[in-house]
């Protein structure tokens, strides 16, 4: 019989093994934005910048929002990994391709009116807008193929692959850098190029993305069935998760949306600090993440196999990882968050302004850390409705939370999205006590 401690040990190289990619992935995210901000920032005219500025933000929100198919199909992929049903996983595959491909369509056909109200939302110049919404209509031609990859991802993260996120990360990357450079340095092309350089980029990762995909479905035993994949009545598991999981990040992007306003409404400097400060949420995400994606393999395979010893060894391990992560963050903002601040900008209102913030940084990781981990595990779980649950409880407090402090200017605003995290955090701990005494305990296999 397996000890504890060897499925401690098991669990935590697992996690590691699976993390790491992940972690890479994530780190090398900025790498294109900087390239992209280089090769057009050089051009004659600063309204170029701007518009690729508006396009990658809006297109970062909307495809954010179709993330859902990406974590519903780990969720669900680990699951049947671990009942070893390799028909479903099959069909998962097929199921999620076909959502994301009709989704990505109809944003094709009908993205217009969208892309319109989001520029409008963020509000750059008329000529900037005007320049963004040509880079929007270029960029939408590529909506059938992010999404897609996302159900890709997702599904070899359910197998616990999760190399293949470094591979297509690198192949989107280097193709959309080395188009940026022909096309708009080579070619003379402005921020249409960039765009096009990024249909392009995605288009190739999906080509490589359904290569390793056909590599994989060899060694999975039975067919697709016609009737699995056409049958809206199959759907419904697929549906379900993916609807909570919608609207879960629908109160995730208010919350972020809110906290932005609220801060430009209390002028462009502190508006500009809070988008630095920001980036010191984004830098712990990139490791944080690596683990709860992690943890959503292992988790959902020990739920599929009802095997709740290995499913608490994964928590267990996967935990430790994340607060070693989290208190180095912490103490890294502690001691050498001036200097973050200094590399992030150059303006000195800026820079006096987010220092004055600082502190608020140094606590996030701290209070986000279980925030990040527990929705690992209960994306993993298919436990979709208490995530979904734990942002709107946090919602009904952060929104009392920041009227109760706009005395306190920015300070009440950074305070109110700390206790919206910490609510997050709290509703998520306590669901996951209460499951592992009831649902998910050895006493009820």
């Amino acid at each position: 019989m397996t000890s504890p401690a060897t499925t401690t040990a098991q669990a935590t190289q697992r996690i590691w093994a699976l993390a790491w990619p992940i972690i890479l992935s994530n780190i090398s995210v900025p790498l294109l934005g900087l390239v992209d901000t280089a090769v057009v920032g050089h051009l004659p005219d600063s309204r170029y910048l701007a518009a690729v500025t508006l396009g990658a933000t809006l297109f970062g929100f909307l495809y954010w929002g179709f993330g859902f198919l990406r974590m519903g199909t780990t969720g669900l992929t680990s699951q049947a990994v671990g009942r070893e049903d390799d028909e479903a996983i099959r069909h998962l595959l097929g199921q999620s391709l076909l959502l994301a491909g009709a989704i990505g369509g109809l944003l094709v056909l009908a993205g217009g009116p969208l892309v319109e109200f989001g520029l409008w939302l963020l509000d750059g110049s008329d000529q900037a807008t005007a320049l963004a919404a040509d880079y929007a209509r270029i960029r939408l031609l590529s909506a059938p193929a992010v999404l897609a990859n996302y159900a890709i991802l997702g599904w070899f993260l359910g197998q616990q692959n999760s190399r293949v996120t470094l591979w297509l990360l690198v192949l989107t990357n280097g193709v959309n850098i080395l188009l940026d450079l022909v096309f708009v340095v080579g070619l003379g092309m402005t921020s249409d190029g960039v765009a096009w350089a990024t249909v392009i980029a995605d288009y190739s990762a999906l080509a490589f993305g359904l290569w390793l995909v056909s590599r994989q479905l060899r060694n999975l035993e039975g067919c697709f069935r016609r009737a699995r994949l056409y049958r809206p009545a199959a759907y419904r598991e697929l549906f379900q998760v993916n609807a909570n999981l919608f609207v879960r990040t629908l109160g995730l992007l208010f919350a972020m949306a809110f906290f932005t306003s609220r801060g430009a409404a209390q002028g462009d400097t502190v508006l500009a600090a809070n988008a630095v400060l920001l980036q010191f949420i984004m830098l712990t995400s990139y490791g944080l993440d690596g683990f709860a994606h992690a943890a959503e393999a292992l988790t959902g395979r020990s739920v599929g196999r009802r095997h709740w010893d290995e499913f608490a060894a994964t928590v267990r391990s996967a935990a430790r990882f994340s607060l070693a992560t989290a208190g180095g963050a912490a103490l890294a903002f502690a001691l050498g968050g001036e200097w973050l601040i200094a590399l992030l900008t150059g303006l000195p209102d800026v820079r006096d302004t987010a220092g004055h913030y600082l502190p608020w940084m140094v606590a996030m990781p701290l209070i986000a850390v279980w925030s990040y981990l527990l929705d690992g595990v209960f994306i993993g779980a298919t436990a979709i409705r208490e995530m979904r649950n734990s942002i709107f409880v946090g919602l009904a407090i952060y929104l009392p939370a920041w009227w109760l402090t706009r005395g306190l200017g920015n300070h009440g605003l950074w305070l109110a999205f700390l206790v919206f995290t910490a609510v997050r955090s709290t509703v998520l701990v306590a669901y996951y006590r209460h499951y592992r005494r009831t649902r998910w305990s050895s006493a009820k296999t």
